[in-house]
């Protein structure tokens, strides 16, 4: 793997991607053999908007790989407010630190902020456009329940907004892999991403019903209704809590299928979905921690060059 920033998954090939997933193992398997590997690197964050797993997940990964955080705090908090530009936050952050991690509701954002730096940005989110950390663990958490070639997966909810939705079935087009998307027309995949993934040679196919295609479903990819993404909030009403799951729901579905969700959920699964072996979103969550050290580790080596 050898990429300066990480600002969109069209960026990985297979060959990335099982690097990453290969270094996630070996942390995974012990965290503490690794505390000294980067020791006083500093890992800057930035978020312009709220997070809980992504910004938790990357600090604990800097700390545990040795290293430490500065954080720019509330948008509210920081020269933001006063009309700072976004490319001048950029300039001046990576003065303070060796890494940048930048969440911001613009889409295209990361892209246009790694332009300034000379410094590993990794994009967390920009908007409805991309989050390719999530991605990888998204693809790490598929491959330990269900292996990531001959493969069938269903993505369900907000495909038209889902930053973690787009950046998934971009990855997915890597492997042997039948993607299937379940949403209402109006948050269908975007046709910019429908374009993307017909000329990776993906087999795609869209559906308005879950019940069709869910006894033959490896994953099924659940997505909450994004109401800040909304532009009108009577469509976002029209919408909201048309997709939800439940232990009945699951009746129709394979005894291995793995319930994924990047959370936080709202009330698209229902919390007695929590106790089953199907649920694997709390898992998935954790995974966040050893596949974040395995992509900081390479980033933040000379050039982003894996050993």
């Amino acid at each position: 793997m050898r990429h300066d920033h990480l600002l969109t998954a069209k960026q990985l090939s297979r060959a990335d991607i099982e690097a990453v997933l290969a270094r996630a193992r070996e942390f995974a398997d012990d965290p503490a053999a690794h505390a000294d590997r980067h020791p006083g690197a500093l890992l800057a964050l930035c978020f312009f908007e709220p997070s809980t797993r992504t910004k938790m997940s990357f600090e604990t990964a800097a700390k545990r790989l040795g290293g430490d955080v500065i954080d720019m705090g509330a948008v509210e908090d920081s020269s933001v407010k006063k009309g700072e530009s976004l490319a001048d936050t950029a300039r001046v952050v990576e003065g303070y630190a060796d890494g940048i991690v930048l969440r911001h509701p613009s889409q295209g954002a990361a892209r246009m902020a790694s332009e300034f730096v000379d410094v590993p940005l990794v994009n967390a989110g920009d908007g409805a456009g991309h989050h390719p950390s999530q991605t990888l663990l998204d693809l790490y958490t598929i491959d330990e329940n269900a292996g990531l070639d001959d493969l069938t997966i269903g993505v369900m909810g907000d495909l038209k907004y889902g930053r973690t939705v787009h950046s998934l079935a971009h990855a997915l087009t890597n492997f042997d892999v039948r993607q299937h998307f379940i949403s209402p027309e109006s948050l269908r995949l975007p046709r910019s991403v429908r374009y993307d993934l017909h000329e990776a040679g993906a087999n795609v196919r869209e559906h308005d019903d879950l019940d069709a295609v869910l006894p033959e479903l490896d994953v099924l990819y659940v997505t909450r209704i994004q109401r800040e993404r909304f532009p009108d909030e009577e469509e976002y009403e029209k919408v909201a809590g048309e997709y939800r799951i439940d232990a009945e729901t699951l009746g129709a579905a394979s005894d291995d299928l793995a319930v994924m969700h990047p959370l936080p959920r709202i009330d698209e699964i229902d919390p007695e979905i929590d106790a089953s072996p199907n649920a694997t979103y709390f898992e998935q969550a954790h995974n966040g921690v050893p596949v974040r050290m395995a992509l900081l580790d390479l980033l933040l080596r000379e050039g982003g060059d894996a050993e």
